[in-house]
């Protein structure tokens, strides 16, 4: 798995970088223009979910994928691999994760309360995710998007589970200066993490 995304980083990062010099621009300009106070890492987790949208957007695109052709028979496609098998982690768990941080941002974004409001952005998303990849050579799978639904419902629930631990701590911990200080920590490690990709 951390060969595969390694492959799309190196893949994506020229599209990586000029649409987010863009976002970043717009954003400046879009703050100082309506006199909207500036939040780093509320800047920061806004990026992050751009990034995290193109990053989707090349691996469900990603032609260098085993398909077995269209499946419109729930559970099928899961239940073929053997628990703990690299099949079962690189297409059953990787399509419930792929879409975990998806629930998250959207709830953060959105403002969702409801898990019926997720499920229907998950199914939608996810439908339309198929659908494409029907028509560009790859496979609609039924099961693809009941583990996206699963994968986008966790994110809602960690979503709601952190929102509501952070709003009961003491309020120094709810001062955007120290959640500024972790999005910098959040950088420095993602910074070295991909550093170290071309160094080793």
């Amino acid at each position: 798995m951390k060969e595969l995304f390694t492959e799309i980083f190196t893949i994506v990062w020229p599209t990586l970088v000029i649409i987010l010099a863009i976002a970043i621009i717009l954003r400046i300009f879009y703050l100082k223009n309506n006199k909207k106070k500036f939040i780093f890492h509320e800047e920061f987790f806004l990026l992050l979910f751009l990034t995290y949208i193109l990053v989707l957007y090349e691996l469900v695109t990603y032609q260098d994928v085993h398909t077995y052709g269209t499946n419109f028979l729930p559970f099928r496609e899961i239940l073929r691999y053997d628990f703990g098998s690299y099949g079962f982690y690189r297409q059953v768990v990787g399509n419930i994760l792929i879409f975990l941080p998806f629930g998250y941002f959207v709830s953060r974004y959105v403002k969702i309360s409801k898990i019926g409001s997720m499920f229907i952005i998950s199914l939608l998303t996810s439908s339309i995710i198929e659908t494409v990849q029907y028509f560009i050579g790859r496979c609609f799978d039924i099961d693809d998007i009941l583990l996206n639904i699963t994968g986008g419902i966790l994110g809602f629930l960690l979503f709601i589970g952190t929102d509501a631990i952070r709003k009961k701590l003491p309020s120094i911990f709810q001062k955007d200066f120290l959640y500024n200080i972790l999005s910098i920590i959040v950088i420095i490690i993602l910074a070295l993490y991909f550093l170290g990709i071309y160094t080793f």
